[in-house]
């Protein structure tokens, strides 16, 4: 990726909303931009924006009441494997006196349902909201998708008819931020409910069906076990094909343990599997021992027999032997597959809801 702090360049965005916004030298000038002492927006620079980046996310954790444990190898295992997203073009900082106090980033995707879906998101110091700042990043971040889906329907990879949305999210504690949204003309239009479970409650464990068994993940299978979760994941919602580079950072990421995962096997085929893990960062930071039940996925031939709660079940097991008090899991609330109310029939309850937000460009 190129550097821009050593190169000079002049890009100027039109646009039919905004007017025109202006990046000289990795400064970027939104006509939005609020009139605050010492305000000033720039693009990335690289690996020196890292701890900016974590700064940034630890910085709204409290007043959002999101938990999460980000580290400085985390950010940079995301940032090596993005899709779709040049961080040098598709990102806005914002500083005052030089000093960060927030960003936003951008990608696309063009899901199964033949949408072109354009994410942003964004994190902004609390000490800072309110301002104006916010609705800068969000417009800036907009506008550049609007230019990248114009580039992309010269370039032939979508047409004149496909359907083109913006997307973001926000947990129902992110007040600030879902006001925003709903400001700018954003609708929710799909709920992720994040559930948990006490270990301390009884655990039923149900039978495997027939003709599967339970067997360890060598290194060698991770990519069978990632090929059958995406088959399976392909009737969900919104489904957007993962890229070799998502591959990639599933493969990185520092959470990852085989010895956790819970896979059936019919023979050498995967017919379903919850890829568990324990993130001991974020248990220390929040004083807890959880284990996360996710990536939890059954095949169409497998379905409505019982495999997944037989997975899930020996799951929460396994956990509660390893001294966790807790398990969690996210889902999307409407999932045809009912995932939902099987989560809830071994126990698992709604502590957290998220919005998917969307808007027509």
């Amino acid at each position: 990726m190129k550097n821009l702090e050593t190169e000079s360049r002049i890009e100027t965005i039109s646009g039919n909303i905004m007017g025109t916004q202006t990046v000289i030298n990795n400064i970027i000038i939104p006509p939005a931009a609020p009139d605050i002492p010492g305000l000033l927006f720039r693009g990335f620079r690289g690996e020196a924006d890292y701890p900016n980046i974590l700064a940034s996310i630890n910085a709204t954790k409290g007043v959002d009441q999101i938990e999460r444990s980000d580290t400085l190898e985390s950010i940079a295992n995301n940032y090596t494997h993005l899709t779709n997203c040049d961080p040098y073009q598709d990102m806005i900082f914002a500083e005052v006196k030089g000093e960060v106090v927030g960003y936003g980033r951008l990608e696309w995707h063009l899901n199964d349902e033949g949408q072109w879906i354009g994410f942003h998101l964004a994190f902004l110091h609390p000490a800072w909201r309110r301002k104006g700042i916010g609705t800068a990043m969000l417009l800036y971040l907009e506008q550049r998708l609007r230019q990248i889906a114009d580039r992309l329907q010269a370039e032939g990879v979508i047409t004149a008819d496909t359907p083109r949305l913006f997307e973001a999210s926000a947990s129902d504690t992110e007040m600030g931020r879902e006001a925003l949204l709903q400001k700018e003309g954003y609708t929710g239009v799909r709920f992720e409910h994040f559930m948990s479970r006490p270990l301390s409650e009884p655990i039923e464990i149900t039978p495997m069906p027939e003709g599967l068994e339970v067997r360890p993940v060598s290194s060698e299978q991770v990519r069978v076990v990632w090929d059958a979760a995406t088959e399976a994941f392909r009737d969900h919602w919104g489904f957007i094909e993962p890229s070799e580079e998502e591959y990639q950072m599933f493969l990185e990421d520092p959470v990852n343990d085989l010895n956790l995962w819970m896979v059936a096997w019919d023979g050498d085929q995967v017919a379903g599997s919850v890829q568990n893990f324990l993130h001991r960062q974020e248990n220390e930071e929040y004083h807890r021992k959880r284990g996360y039940t996710e990536g939890i996925s059954v095949r169409r031939p497998y379905r409505k027999r019982g495999l997944a709660t037989a997975l899930l079940t020996r799951s929460l097991q396994m956990f509660k032997d390893m001294g966790m008090d807790e398990a969690a899991l996210g889902v999307d609330s409407q999932n045809l597959s009912g995932a939902f109310r099987v989560y809830e029939r071994v126990g698992f309850r709604l502590y957290k809801r998220q919005t998917v937000y969307r808007k027509s460009l």
